[in-house]
């Protein structure tokens, strides 16, 4: 497949310069202005839309196999390649958890069967992902996954996890951790500020996550480990990890956009507006914000995380912790984001592209001739309504319901191929 795309603004990483690009079958075979490719199997005009590399979400959960009820690699890829992603790392909470060669394989068999773009695999950090007990072999697991995760459930032993990491660390592989100890919890379901209190709810503490991403950055630092912080919401979690970065330790963390852009406030007693971490103060989101600013927030990651209609129909008390985010995740962050002056949109491609690729050593993240072709087409100047409706994913919950935001993906490409495209 031979496919010119003409007239485009293309990410060169600190500006966007207009430029065609020719692909031939799955890499970057000439960019510049004024291509020409008489042969080519597909002409695509871009001209007024923005080349970028395709974005990577590095914390997704895809359900197969055990719980496709919820979502099927088909729908989660499905719905990645239409906001632009050309690849995904999923996350470990499946049945079987991917502790094992066989258990992996009941899950790499899917993604080699259906998916629509690249997914990398985690596979847990203990057996049966019970953040406690027996440690998986690392070393079997090592080239098939991606890194290593108990998501869902913080390691809850300071000897496992640092046995974890020291393993880790021999292997030159990444531990990506969802912090939370278990004690501290009581119960909770949100965020233990003045809404909980005011509303009758039972509240989760920040220290239920910041006290762990302590433990672990000292553990990273006394091990060596690669050590990557999943979905951070605190003010504290911030602070720790701009610290450890300065001290030198080997450390990297994610925050996802709703965390960026909402707070305990803005909640409603809706099954939408709960996940884990909970939605916390203005005062963590603002820090978050800074963290952003100044790279101790590294990536913008999604923590997608489909259920079915009925398992969000609870509200906050009774509903399962998780929200929707890939098909949101550009136009929120675009609009609230970039458009406000806030980063620009050079720094939010870094974020949601580049930088991914870097910390999980996926390759590619440059438009240049010899690169793989996994590229996506950006309309800004589309503006819309979030509806779930039209979502591709077969989870619904979002908290971004009805927002009105501007930026659209038109067109994705994986490896030479197609993947979605309106234009």
């Amino acid at each position: 497949m031979t496919i010119l795309i003409k007239n485009a603004l293309v990410y060169s990483g600190n500006c966007f310069d207009k430029k065609d690009v020719l692909i031939i079958d799955s890499k970057i075979n000439k960019t510049g202005a004024f291509v020409s490719c008489d042969g080519a199997d597909r002409v695509i005009n871009a001209q007024g839309k923005y080349l970028i590399p395709g974005f990577v979400d590095v914390h997704v959960h895809l359900r197969e196999p055990g719980f496709s009820y919820k979502e099927t690699v088909k729908t989660g890829t499905d719905a990645a390649a239409k906001a632009g992603y050309t690849a995904v790392c999923t996350m470990p909470n499946v049945n079987p958890a991917p502790d094992s060669i066989e258990h992996m394989k009941a899950q790499t068999d899917i993604i080699k069967r259906d998916a629509k773009i690249k997914v990398y695999p985690f596979a847990s950090i203990t057996k049966e992902r019970k953040g406690c007990g027996e440690l998986v072999d690392f070393e079997s697991l090592k080239d098939v996954a991606v890194g290593f995760s108990d998501d869902g459930c913080g390691v809850q032993s300071e000897e496992d996890m640092k046995l974890a990491m020291e393993k880790c660390a021999a292997l030159g592989k990444i531990i990506s951790a969802h912090c939370e100890v278990n004690e501290l919890l009581h119960g909770g379901y949100i965020h233990d500020g003045e809404y909980c209190k005011s509303h009758g709810h039972k509240g989760i503490c920040s220290e239920s996550e910041w006290a762990q991403v302590e433990r672990d950055c000292r553990l990273a630092e006394e091990t060596g480990c690669q050590y990557h912080v999943c979905h951070i919401s605190t003010k504290e979690s911030v602070e720790i990890i701009r610290n450890a970065k300065k001290r030198g330790v080997n450390v990297t963390c994610e925050t996802g956009p709703h965390y960026l852009t909402l707070c305990d406030k803005d909640l409603k007693d809706e099954g939408r507006f709960k996940m884990n971490p909970p939605l916390r103060s203005e005062e963590d989101k603002i820090a978050l914000l800074e963290g952003v600013l100044d790279g101790t927030v590294d990536v913008i990651a999604t923590d997608h995380a489909p259920h079915s209609a009925e398992e969000k129909a609870k509200g906050l008390k009774g509903s399962a912790m998780g929200i929707v985010g890939l098909e949101t995740a550009f136009p929120v962050l675009y609009t609230k984001l970039v458009k406000t002056n806030f980063i620009s949109l050079e720094k939010l491609i870094y974020m949601m592209s580049v930088r991914p690729r870097e910390i999980f050593s996926l390759g590619g993240g440059k438009i240049e001739e010899g690169e793989t072709a996994d590229l996506a087409l950006l309309d800004l100047d589309e503006e819309y309504s979030v509806n779930s409706d039209t979502f591709l994913s077969m989870g619904r919950a979002t908290p971004f319901e009805g927002w009105e935001v501007q930026g659209r993906n038109v067109l994705t490409i994986c490896e030479g191929e197609v993947v979605y495209e309106t234009v």
